[in-house]
């Protein structure tokens, strides 16, 4: 097996080759990624996948991989995301911050434009949802649909309805009994992720590149958590969605279904990384 040192090496390879942005567009590759699939997602009930989070995931074949993204949007770094992936032709899913997308309502609609999914990642993004009152937690997921609702002209639609998907992901995975319980009345799905590219630490997008691919090839499989606000993550998306396609992957786009999903259990001995995570951060803020 590869050592991860020469893997960082290929990677940087990757990436001096992928041409950077903004002169991105003209030079697009005609073998482009595209997408593979799209995969339907029912949530009727309620749904919670993410083997980050839960013991449960997507059905994801061999080198299936989705791309969703968080915090954004974001004038300074979304629109290079959205560059990169109309380059490839490829399609993700977005969990957009309500506060973020009342202030750039044209991001909004130019995600929406491009065929990407729209899901919503609360109003304000707390650190953590579980040190707000059971109403106050409820209202961050509430008014976080409502924003990318009315950002998209739709100020009627209700949580789950309208142009959004019924897609929601807490900050930081750390969810709650009572926006669970929320969710499942109105249909609306619980996301975390099978693997993470770390991007809320400051790292090199070389770096950044060498360790999404590392963790990748040894999942084989999942649903990525990405960040379009992270000025290293846009600068790396070239390189990563090149890798994807020389690698074999093939990229699953998630879009709402009826019904119910059929998910996949974990494997035994599976532990939630998530509470680990949280319970240290706790640890380290005091708290």
């Amino acid at each position: 097996m590869t050592d991860l040192p020469s893997r960082r090496a290929v990677a940087a390879g990757l990436f001096a080759a992928a041409t950077p942005w903004p002169s991105l567009a003209a030079a697009c590759p005609a073998d482009r990624l595209g997408n593979a699939r799209i995969l339907h997602v029912g949530t009727k009930g309620g749904l919670q996948v993410g083997l980050k989070t839960y013991p449960a995931a997507l059905p994801l074949g061999p080198k299936e991989v989705v791309l969703t993204f968080d915090d954004g949007p974001a004038p300074a770094t979304t629109p290079r995301v959205l560059d990169a992936l109309a380059c490839e032709g490829a399609k993700a899913t977005f969990f957009l911050i309500g506060r973020n997308a009342q202030a750039h309502p044209a991001l909004v609609r130019r995600i929406r434009d491009e065929g990407h999914t729209l899901a919503c990642h609360t109003w304000s993004h707390p650190w953590t949802m579980r040190d707000l009152s059971e109403s106050a937690q409820v209202r961050q997921a509430e008014d976080g649909f409502k924003a990318i609702a009315a950002a998209l002209g739709e100020p009627d639609a209700k949580a789950g309805q309208g142009a959004a998907a019924p897609f929601f992901r807490y900050p930081g995975f750390a969810d709650t009994h009572a926006v669970n319980a929320w969710a499942a009345e109105r249909d609306i799905g619980v996301f975390g992720c099978d693997l993470w590219a770390s991007d809320w630490t400051k790292m090199t997008p070389e770096f950044q590149l060498a360790r999404m691919l590392e963790r990748l090839r040894h999942a084989g499989r999942g649903v990525i958590l990405l960040h379009d606000i992270q000025p290293q993550t846009a600068a790396m998306l070239p390189a990563f969605l090149r890798a994807l396609k020389g690698e074999g992957y093939g990229l699953v786009h998630l879009q709402p279904g009826p019904g119910r999903i059929e998910t996949v259990a974990a494997p035994a001995g599976w532990t939630s990384e998530t509470e680990r995570i949280i319970a240290g951060v706790r640890r380290h803020r005091g708290a």
